[in-house]
């Protein structure tokens, strides 16, 4: 994985290892459970290795995210890149690995990952166009320790790639930056991170953790200083071995009554956060589009039609119970009929393609992402004292050792762009 500044501004050799380090796009994990526990060196061996798979590959999509470019043929050499690295690692070993999710491009509005397939012939002419918000997410998983990656960027357009971006778009990624920091901030466990005296670190342990309601309306009051929603029912899940939505998960801005979250993180945990913004309502909408984004589940069935067990048998076979594309099946034709059966029968999960409501532009992140300060401008900012000194707060412990390349500490939430000449860097965390 390519070097990044924390947010203290350490060293890499005297920081404290960042959650993409351990796959994790939430919180340092320190306990687990049976022989899959964190404490279990090769666990972190595997997270940290799905990890650097992960984001090696989301940093050669990124670069090949231009103007014109195809959808689908990024999509396919996202996929060939992250097989090729993950047959790298582990070699001669008895350990199933593999994608933990298809590499995805989504559109300015689109919501969910969106994955086209060849054999839908308009589906596989879609193009990026220059100035849209597309949201890049895919991973990697050895042993069954799944790492999932997503990023937003600004598609460049020929004749200004190389300006500032401003405006809108601009608000939205700093709007979506933000929101995750404070989200990352609001589900560390209380008094993790605290310092000062035994007592005032106790007093702090103490505190009560922030209600999921408690939650949503804090990151509402950071979209809504850049003109912008928190997407409706964002969620993010309880991760373990072979699972990537658990029975804990925190729901963002719920539809409604039963769409709620449950559970809150806790030390010993690992958790994929999610953070979806929009510049619209952030209400969503399904579009009319077949959905090619599967994911096998735990229901056994007896499928009666020979396609739909061949198809299921290579599903089980190549992803296990990690989501998948049905172009990376070996007869894409053929897999498009052989999963209706088993759509219907609940063997398989199907994914919708969603998009905002009034199609208005989304930025989603899945791990901790700063956006570019040389190429994103925003005059807006954060005023919400809370907030700022919430975000104010370092996501990991500080060393007790002197970094030997101390930057000045990065504080853009209250200052966000209103000085051209700032010359702090900003980081990237998946």
């Amino acid at each position: 994985m390519a070097e990044e500044a924390t947010i203290d501004q350490t060293s890499n050799q005297e920081r404290q290892p960042t959650p993409a380090e351990f796959a994790l796009p939430g919180l340092l994990q320190l306990t687990g459970c049976a022989d899959y526990s964190l404490n279990n060196p090769d666990t972190l061996t595997k997270y940290k290795t799905a990890a650097q798979i992960s984001q090696k590959g989301l940093d050669a999509v990124i670069g090949w995210c231009q103007e014109g470019e195809k959808i689908v043929s990024i999509c396919q050499k996202g996929d060939d890149l992250l097989e090729k690295e993950i047959a790298k690692v582990y070699k001669g070993k008895k350990i199933a690995k593999g994608i933990s999710h298809p590499t995805t491009v989504s559109p300015s509005s689109y919501i969910t990952p969106y994955t086209p397939l060849t054999t839908d012939s308009e589906e596989a002419a879609v193009t990026l166009q220059g100035g849209e918000a597309i949201k890049i997410q895919l991973g990697a998983q050895i042993d069954g320790f799944g790492t999932i990656v997503c990023d937003t960027i600004i598609v460049a357009s020929d004749k200004d790639k190389d300006e500032k971006l401003a405006g809108q778009e601009a608000d939205l990624l700093w709007a979506c930056h933000y929101a995750n920091e404070l989200l990352l901030r609001l589900m560390l466990p209380p008094g993790l991170l605290a310092t000062g005296t035994d007592e005032e670190k106790k007093k702090a342990a103490m505190e009560k953790a922030p209600s999921q309601s408690r939650i949503t309306k804090m990151l509402e009051t950071v979209a809504k200083s850049y003109d912008c929603n928190i997407v409706e029912s964002t969620t993010s899940w309880l991760f373990d071995r072979n699972e990537i939505e658990g029975k804990k998960k925190i729901v963002l801005a719920p539809e409604n009554e039963n769409s709620k979250g449950e559970g809150i993180p806790e030390v010993g945990e690992v958790w994929g956060v999610e953070m979806g913004i929009s510049t619209g309502t952030g209400k969503n909408r399904i579009l009319e589009k077949r959905p090619t984004l599967h994911r096998r589940t735990t229901i056994t069935y007896q499928l009666k039609r020979p396609s739909s067990r061949k198809t299921l048998s290579e599903i089980v076979k190549k992803f296990g119970t990690f989501p998948f594309s049905l172009r990376q099946l070996g007869d894409e034709r053929e897999a498009k009929v052989g999963v209706v059966e088993c759509v219907r029968s609940n063997v398989l999960r199907q994914y919708e393609v969603i998009a905002d409501k009034d199609l208005a532009p989304v930025a989603r992140v899945f791990c901790t992402v700063a956006p570019d300060k040389e190429k994103y401008k925003s005059g807006k900012k954060i005023t919400d004292p809370e907030i700022l000194k919430l975000l104010d707060q370092p996501i990991s412990k500080p060393t007790s050792g002197k970094s030997k390349n101390k930057k000045k500490k990065k504080k853009p939430a209250k200052k966000a762009d209103e000085n051209d000449d700032d010359e702090e860097d900003s980081s990237s965390d998946a």
